[in-house]
């Protein structure tokens, strides 16, 4: 891991927001040079810190307004079976997260749909039938607030 200083932080705070900003915007915004703060990036990403640059879509504008969380208890646990569902659940473009997690369910998935009947649909026709699917809870979530995370 790179030791980061507060110089390095604020340059992450900046690009976390918007990942699209130049090395110049950067420098006027923190007081450096555009090749300081080059340099700087190019090492946060050399070091693995910056991890890639993410563009966020609002899916209620391209017409997705139901999110859900569904949690899923495979009927048996082996190797195979996590192998074979995860394999068979990432195939799904509606599902946009796939956590496998500890505790109630193996794991944890984040689906977005037009509206409830379109859940529904993605619910029986995909989920319902991905191999090894014992137990599913649904969570439509009904407000999101995104935060910044730790870098403020």
């Amino acid at each position: 891991m790179t030791d980061t200083d507060a110089t390095d932080l604020a340059i992450l705070r900046l690009l976390a927001r918007d990942a699209t900003l130049g090395a110049a915007e950067i420098g006027r915004e923190i007081g450096l040079t555009q090749p300081a703060v080059w340099r700087r990036i190019r090492r946060l990403h050399d070091s693995g810190i910056i991890a890639g640059r993410r563009v966020l879509v609002d899916h209620a504008a391209l017409g997705f307004t139901v999110s859900v969380f569904l949690g899923i208890r495979l009927a048996a646990r082996g190797r195979p079976e996590l192998e074979s569902f995860e394999r068979a659940v990432t195939a799904i473009p509606e599902v946009q997260t796939v956590q496998h997690v500890l505790g109630r369910f193996d794991y944890r998935l984040r689906i977005i749909a037009r509206d409830i009947p379109d859940f529904e649909r993605i619910l029986r026709r995909r989920i319902m039938t991905l191999p090894g699917v014992g137990q599913v809870e649904a969570n439509v979530v009904l407000s999101e607030e995104r935060r910044p995370g730790p870098l403020g």
